[in-house]
């Protein structure tokens, strides 16, 4: 090689090295993994996911004012839930009252796989899975379906389904989950949260249709790839979820749900839209924004990851040995019969 070649290509690479927007740091790290992407190019969502957490859906009021929290402050946190809600320890524990605990044959840790920590995203532990409004409260109105309460947990709140018709008369009225027709705290959504056990959640994408297989009481959602929603008087239990790619995000708008199916004191204007983004190979970011003028003052917006796991999804026997209809009915009968007396 040439003195003349050399110096060139030593100057070359010194400019090369100046070049504006590239620090050295920067030109060090090595490029981010691409994510996996389906023969027609957009991301493989495909995979079983869970989105176990314990992150709240509403902030809590020690985190007033904190969207995040240190590490430290959040394994603080952790520790602290995990002595207050396990559900091996007495059965006067806070969970164990709420669920009626092991002193009586209901639930134990075994059972469950509701996670053991905050919410990551960005690098930092969230607080909530609200993000907006930026206080990570529901902007509630101030009429509103109530809330049954049901047996599962959303990080530290309580959640169940939105029927105004529940009562102790008939098993037709009964809350849903109860009678094995749709999850308990809207598992399968949308938005689709995390509760006490079940969460896992497998993809099947095509470019026609996603198809989200949800573990809790085997739900199947269907979101119709590009297409138009049903006429407003077609209902279904779980709405009527149409998709779209922006990008490298998938967008699915839901309406039409069945007047039963009430989440958190929502009416039949009730608007879901989410995006599931890719982020890396391990996670999916994802988001919902709920909208209902009639039971919210304004749209609200959720925020969380679903992180791969081995799986597999296992079948949810919901029915079989079940004896708790019977007896809650069976009960209410005997009670109305002795005050009659």
């Amino acid at each position: 090689m040439s003195y003349r070649l050399l110096a060139t290509m030593i100057v070359l690479g010194a400019i090369a090295a100046c070049l504006p927007g590239q620090s050295a740091s920067a030109r060090s790290k090595p490029a981010a993994k691409a994510v996996p992407r389906t023969p027609d190019g957009h991301p493989d969502l495909q995979g079983v996911w869970t989105n176990a957490t314990i992150t709240p859906l509403e902030r809590p009021p020690e985190f007033s004012g904190k969207p995040t929290v240190t590490d430290a402050e959040a394994k603080a946190y952790e520790a602290k839930d995990h002595e207050v809600n396990t559900l091996d320890s007495d059965v006067t524990s806070n969970f164990n009252r709420r669920t009626g605990g092991p002193g009586v044959g209901a639930y134990n840790n075994l059972f469950v796989d509701r996670g053991s920590e905050l919410a990551r995203v960005d690098g930092v532990k969230r607080t909530s899975l609200i993000i907006d409004p930026p206080d990570g409260r529901i902007p509630r109105a101030a009429a509103g379906a109530r809330s049954v309460p049901g047996p599962g947990r959303q990080g530290g709140g309580g959640q169940g389904e939105q029927y105004a018709g529940v009562s102790y008369d008939s098993v037709k009225n009964r809350p849903l989950s109860e009678r094995c027709l749709i999850g308990f705290g809207s598992t399968s959504g949308p938005p689709m949260l995390p509760v006490l056990y079940n969460n896992n959640y497998e993809i099947v994408q095509t470019p026609e249709t996603v198809m989200i297989l949800v573990e809790m009481v085997h739900d199947v959602r269907v979101i119709r790839m590009n297409a138009q929603h049903l006429p407003k008087s077609v209902h279904k239990w779980l709405g009527d979820s149409v998709g779209h790619w922006e990008g490298d995000t998938l967008v699915v708008e839901t309406t039409n749900f069945n007047p039963e199916n009430r989440f958190r004191g929502s009416s039949e204007n009730l608007k879901v839209i989410e995006r599931f983004k890719r982020v890396d190979a391990r996670t999916i970011l994802y988001r919902a924004t709920i909208e209902d003028p009639a039971a919210y003052t304004k749209p609200w917006t959720l925020e969380y990851p679903f992180n791969a796991t081995a799986g597999p999804v296992y079948e949810y026997a919901c029915h079989e040995g079940n004896y708790s209809m019977t007896d809650i009915l069976g009960g209410t009968r005997k009670q109305e019969a002795a005050a009659s007396k």
